[in-house]
């Protein structure tokens, strides 16, 4: 029998549930009445430039500015994967981040066309949402043995949510094994960071799986498929736009995975059964995260 693996590699990259920008203490009092102190998220404004161009001020819990940055500008087709990023530079005391290319950019036109996102903390996205998707994403192999062991170990890992609660989280794996564990108050922003770490380090998609608390949505099938990713797995369910377009772009969609179970709705061809169940725990209720007694 497989051995899971329960902690992530050491040199993981991951926002650090003990970093004191990340979170607030605030008082108040608790059902009977008491008083207490608890930890929560914070929100901070980034405001996003493309050269001279403002673009998008987001609500962020403030981490990884560069990658959020531009992971964004990626994921909006904003940013080519062949431009050249001459510099990114973050200014904390006004919190702006401004990413300068060597190809001249005008997004006018596009920044007229807004759409709200269905992603908490009003993710926005510019222009048609279905530009670029005509990708081809490479073929892959989802083991059962790997999903098992990638939520446990994500699942067991010390992070923002486990200790403060009110935010989502987004993991690269290679196999079973978490390489990159991203936070936010949205699970746009947390995609998009992991979109953005991808870039910089040169990171090949093509024998990843992207892992997402949140639900799969349109927003998230898109993002997953312009970063080229071939499988894509959530402990939420399902929205019918997301289903669909996973199924135009032949990705591998797996939701509502929790403990022993899960579902596919997109590209099953792509999954290996070589777990024994009984082999699975079921779900510890610590882990448990919200709509994970309605079935969403």
């Amino acid at each position: 029998m497989q051995q899971m693996k329960t902690r992530p590699d050491p040199d993981i990259i991951m926002p650090s549930p003990d970093d004191i920008r990340l979170t607030e203490q605030v008082s108040g009092i608790d059902h009977t009445g008491a008083a207490i102190q608890i930890r929560v998220p914070v929100e901070r404004p980034l405001t996003l430039y493309l050269n001279a161009q403002e673009i998008v001020t987001m609500m962020t819990i403030g981490d990884y500015p560069e990658y959020l940055a531009l992971g964004y500008l990626l994921n909006q087709n904003m940013l080519k994967s062949d431009d050249v990023v001459t510099e990114v530079e973050y200014d904390d005391d006004v919190q702006v981040v401004v990413v300068r290319t060597e190809r001249n950019t005008n997004y006018e036109q596009k920044l007229r066309k807004r759409t709200q996102t269905s992603g908490c903390a009003q993710g926005t996205a510019f222009g048609d949402l279905l530009e670029a998707l005509d990708i081809t994403l490479p073929p892959a192999a989802l083991h059962t043995s790997w999903l098992y062991q990638m939520t446990r170990t994500i699942n067991t890992t010390p992070s923002l949510y486990l200790e403060a609660g009110a935010i989502h989280g987004c993991v690269l794996c290679k196999e079973g094994t978490p390489i990159c564990y991203m936070e936010d108050v949205g699970r746009h922003n947390a995609v998009d960071k992991i979109a953005g770490w991808m870039y910089r380090q040169g990171i090949d998609p093509a024998d990843k799986i992207l892992y997402t608390t949140g639900r799969l949505t349109s927003e998230m099938t898109i993002k997953t498929v312009r970063m080229g990713i071939p499988i894509l797995v959530s402990r939420s369910g399902f929205t019918a736009w997301g289903v669909d377009l996973a199924r135009q772009a032949g990705l591998t969609l797996v939701g509502r995975a929790r403990g022993k179970r899960f579902a596919v709705l997109s590209g099953e061809d792509r999954i290996v059964f070589d777990q024994d169940l009984a082999s699975v725990d079921e779900e510890a209720p610590r882990h448990r995260r919200k709509g994970a007694a309605d079935g969403e």
